[in-house]
């Protein structure tokens, strides 16, 4: 069976693109260009490639964004106070957190400290919230990443059975809850985890697989049905000595043997990394127009 590949760069390239025309326009017009805003707490090797691509991406989409760096024994304080002037910068439309924070650090207390008005990660329990009841709200970018694809690609959601592994606040709960969604997947959602029992056999019925369960490979051929759509949102840092930077990004999925059997497949990397930050981009141009939240 001939697969397509779901080329998220492309995809992303060309979303970053209509926004940088907007802006202009917005900008042509008198108005003020978005301004995001990124909290960096210490120097893990994968947050510090992130959100070097996220201020790569605001200069695409011409955007404003300042980057404020702190080393890893920040104190709860310094970052909560640095988190208030955030808040109160009218000049800042949208700001992240990058997580993980060290372990010192309450990361639930820094979420709550953010005014969910600027919350463009939508990690805010009241964007949560909002989300999970259908109300207008800034949406965790790669769920938001992921359903984006689905649309561009224009596949259909309504009524299949949709299989997502992996339960987390970032990625696993926020998709379930968009994939049941009338107005978004309108689909039937079976969540597994860790302690599912015939996880195999769940995803074997399975019309529409998001795999992001942190575990390299976990999804093998003979996990999935002929025809599936797998969108593969697991990123871990793996070693290859035949790399310059030591490592390769791998998938949830097993590339290779699944690949064969899919209608829709996403590659990692340039599949579902790319539309997260690009879904960043679209939430912090919605935070510039006040498009949510007035």
């Amino acid at each position: 069976m001939e697969y397509q590949l779901i080329d998220g760069k492309a995809t992303a390239s060309a979303i970053k693109q209509s926004i940088a025309e907007e802006v202009k326009t917005i900008v042509a017009a008198g108005g003020r260009q978005p301004h995001l805003a990124a909290i960096l707490v210490g120097h893990d090797g994968g947050s510090e490639t992130y959100v070097k691509n996220k201020v790569i991406a605001c200069e695409q989409c011409g955007f404003k964004s300042t980057l404020m760096r702190y080393e890893a024994d920040v104190t709860e304080e310094e970052l909560l106070a640095c988190v208030d002037k955030l808040n109160k910068d009218e000049d800042v439309d949208g700001f992240i957190v990058q997580l993980p924070l060290p372990k010192h650090i309450d990361e639930q207390k820094i979420i709550m400290a953010i005014d969910y008005r600027k919350d463009v990660d939508g990690f805010h329990p009241i964007n949560v919230g909002r989300m999970s009841i259908g109300l207008p709200c800034f949406i965790s970018a790669t769920p938001l990443g992921i359903l984006t694809l689905l649309q561009h690609y224009h596949i259909e959601t309504s009524g299949k059975k949709c299989v997502i592994l992996g339960r987390s606040n970032i990625v696993g709960k926020p998709m379930a809850q968009l994939m049941m969604q009338k107005q978004y997947g309108d689909a039937t959602v079976t969540v597994c985890h860790s302690h599912s029992k015939d996880l195999k056999k769940e995803c074997q019925e399975a019309d529409i697989i998001i795999a992001a369960i942190g575990r390299p490979d976990f999804v093998t051929a003979d996990m999935v049905k002929k025809g599936a759509v797998v969108i593969d949102v697991g990123t871990t840092r793996v070693p290859d000595p035949t790399r310059k930077s030591g490592f390769r990004l791998n998938g949830d999925v097993k590339f290779d043997e699944v690949a064969p059997l899919c209608s829709y497949i996403t590659p990692v990397p340039g599949g579902v990394g790319p539309m997260t930050i690009c879904s960043l981009m679209k939430n912090t141009l919605a935070a510039g127009k006040k498009e949510y939240y007035k």
